[in-house]
């Protein structure tokens, strides 16, 4: 699409006051370089340069200020990252033009400028004047877009365009120009008075439930650090409240239709300013039930084929190939299937992927074998995996063949259209092949790794022939008890967490503390009465641990870690969902810093180890009071049995990222797939065939799953 900066924009590094960009308070000379100093333009990153200063007067900083600078630069470093990963901030970019759109989406452009309408729900922003028909008139490129954002009286804008137009390009350029706008203002009053634009997505939210107040906060809990802990949600409200957070809503063409009319109903009294992006068919359809008050719509324009010759030529040789200068000049100087199927970024993007500096790009003029722009455009998407995965000068080796990413990537199209998704949940990949394999396999190692303990238990304490025969079935039977527990991954399941802060809320934590005195206390007292001697207080203390343990996940969101372990799963089943509603914070899912690959390790790191102390906890319970009851080595054996089985429940078939690596090992041998499936998934995204929505993959664009989709078969 274009870097944030055109040449249109205000350009350069600017001199900053001498007052840090975050405190306001008088610092030293050096440079500053972070998401404060973002600067659109040829330059991405601006430099601040602070200046020496004395005897400063102490400032009184509003702890809300600290907040929104601090989020300005999380939000920055999010956004640039990103747009560095779609190639948006590259040298010379496309540039976004846009008209306002006469579409039938939003109300009259009066209701949006508030001109002769008296005073305007939100003033200019500072360094920007009003927006008003007249400025409206001609459209223009992304300064003027910005410009029509900071001025406009009602804070509604409405991004819409045609599939793959660049509406989220659009957008995420448009968040970096607001905060770059942001960063420019040297007076602390006046970058208060910016609000700190955040891009979310709208996928998860019920309008029927939760005001866009409450839904917006809770996310900004979920997804920013910053609003971790105590007081967090509460100054993420306050902030949104005061108008101090502009949203930045994408997706809305990805919800139901009922659902999308609520959304916009929900929205109009929002305190804050708003940017949604629509596709414009699901815009038209929506407005026939609920209209965005106030809103300016306007509409991404397809790219001239003036920009897109500019565009490629930047990025070849001085003195390109006669194939490319051929390509380049005729979409300067005519019209054909080229220039329509280059009106949209992706394309013009596809082709500089598929096509080198060498390569022979002239044959997309061959009308006889590409008549349309559709034709084009699916040649280009045919080749683009193979483009993303063919190794280049200069550049590493790709860890995996241009054959297998398509196959694989194939399969993984197939398997989401068939679905009708287009969400890639890894968490999900386990139901997509039979469980039988995955059965007799944790089967066969469940009973190999835990039954020979039981069996030398057995034969420590002289049992008889027939005992171990009956220890050996037992085992047997365990092993099949723990592997039937792969079924229950064949059906969707939910994500039961997706970061710690899921799980040890201070709330359970606390909770577990309570119960673990209380339990061990209560003991303490009770036990001497009946029990001559009784056993010593630190034993009771050591025994109840578990207990305590237990009550930490089953109020929070680890309980299904306990579900099927003895003496420690009370409370791990629905009936206790009302207690875990009161003690968990919202859900750390569904949003865009919490990516696939964090949920993944959170999966595979903090939830493995909680199953393998689940295990530990279990056999702290029972090996301690067996050994002081009996002897020693029994109550060894009994924790070791007890520590390996429930182990193998929580950690073997109990963890959602295990139970994914065994089904991408069975899908390997089936599929041909790559045994490290979630490795494979972030290298494609890394090259832009797939994209990050929160914890979920998502293909680059819908034609592109279409398209691998339309040649493959589900396995």
């Amino acid at each position: 699409m274009t870097d944030p900066g055109s040449a249109e924009s205000d350009t350069g590094d600017r001199e900053s006051s001498d007052r840090d960009p975050v405190s306001g308070n008088s610092v030293s000379g050096n440079a500053f370089h972070g998401s404060a100093a973002f600067q659109v333009g040829d330059q991405n990153i601006q430099n601040i340069h602070h200046h020496i200063t004395t005897h400063s007067a102490p400032t009184t900083v509003d702890p809300l200020d600290i907040t929104a600078d601090e989020l300005a630069r999380v939000v920055g470093a999010q956004w640039q990252e990103e747009a560095g990963l779609r190639r948006l901030l590259e040298p010379a970019p496309l540039p976004v033009r846009w008209r306002v759109s006469e579409r039938k989406v939003a109300g009259r452009v009066v209701g949006a400028t508030g001109e002769g309408a008296g005073r305007a729900r939100f003033v200019p922003l500072p360094g920007l004047g009003p927006t008003t028909r007249s400025l409206l008139r001609d459209g223009g490129g992304l300064p003027e877009l910005h410009a029509a954002y900071g001025g406009l009286a009602s804070g509604r804008l409405l991004l819409v365009g045609a599939p793959a137009a660049g509406k989220t390009a659009a957008a995420v350029l448009l968040l970096l120009d607001a905060l770059a706008h942001r960063a420019a203002q040297a007076a602390p009053a006046d970058r208060a008075r910016v609000p700190v634009p955040v891009l979310l997505s709208l996928g998860g939210w019920n309008p029927g439930e939760d005001t866009a107040t409450d839904w917006a906060a809770d996310r900004l809990t979920r997804e920013y650090t910053l609003f971790h802990g105590r007081g967090g949600r509460a100054r993420a409200r306050q902030l949104l409240e005061q108008g101090r957070i502009s949203l930045f809503l994408d997706g809305l063409d990805e919800v139901t239709g009922k659902l999308r009319g609520a959304m916009v109903s929900a929205l109009e009294t929002a305190p804050f300013r708003l940017v949604l992006a629509s596709r414009a068919k699901e815009a038209v359809l929506t407005a026939r039930k609920a209209r965005l008050g106030g809103a300016l719509a306007v509409e991404i324009q397809p790219v001239r084929p003036a920009d897109a010759a500019g565009y490629l030529l930047n990025r070849l040789p001085s003195v390109p190939s006669p194939a490319w200068q051929e390509v380049t000049g005729r979409l300067l100087t005519e019209t054909g299937p080229l220039a329509g199927a280059l009106a949209g970024p992706l394309a013009i993007a596809l082709l500089r992927d598929v096509y080198g500096d060498d390569d022979p790009v002239d044959e997309l003029l061959d009308t006889a074998r590409f008549p349309t722009p559709a034709a084009i455009e699916n040649h280009l998407l045919d080749h683009a995996v193979v483009a993303a995965y063919t190794r280049r000068p200069g550049h590493p080796r790709p860890r995996y063949s241009a054959r297998t990413a398509e196959r694989t990537l194939r399969y993984l199209a197939a398997r989401l259209t068939q679905e009708g998704a287009r969400d890639l949940r890894w968490w999900h990949i386990s139901g997509w092949t039979g469980h039988r394999p995955r059965l007799i396999a944790v089967w066969i190692v469940s009973t190999v790794v835990c039954g020979p303990p039981g069996v030398v238990m057995a034969w420590s304490l002289h049992a008889t022939p027939l005992v171990n025969v009956i220890d050996v079935l037992a085992a047997i039977a365990g092993g099949y008890g723990v592997a039937r527990r792969v079924a229950e991954f064949s059906e969707p399941q939910p994500l039961s967490s997706a970061g710690w802060r899921d799980i040890f809320t201070p709330e359970t934590v606390r909770s577990g503390i309570r119960q673990w005195l209380f339990v061990g206390t209560g003991l303490c007292l009770v036990l001497p009465l009946v029990i001559d001697p009784g056993p010593p207080i630190w034993l009771l203390y050591l025994v109840t641990l578990p207990i305590g343990f237990s009550e930490l996940l089953v109020t929070g969101r680890g309980h299904k870690i306990l579900s099927g372990t003895p003496f420690l799963s009370a409370g791990s089943g629905r009936s206790y969902d009302k207690v875990r509603e009161e003690f968990a914070r919202p859900q750390v899912v569904d949003t865009r810093s919490v990516g696939p690959v964090d949920v993944w390790r959170h999966h595979i790191g903090l939830r493995l180890f909680l199953g393998l102390l689940t295990g530990f906890a279990l056999a702290l319970y029972i090996g301690p009071i067996i050994a002081w009851a009996q002897y020693p080595l029994l109550g060894a054996m009994f924790a070791l049995t007890a520590a390996l089985w429930t182990g193998a429940t929580s950690v073997l078939v109990g963890n959602l990222a295990v139970t994914t690596s065994l089904t991408a090992v069975q899908l390997h041998f089936e599929e041909g797939t790559p045994v490290r499936l979630m490795h494979f998934l972030e290298d494609a995204r890394r090259r832009n065939l797939l994209r990050a929505t929160g914890p979920v993959y998502q293909f680059r664009h819908a034609r592109l799953q279409e398209r691998l989709a339309a040649r493959s078969t589900p396995g």
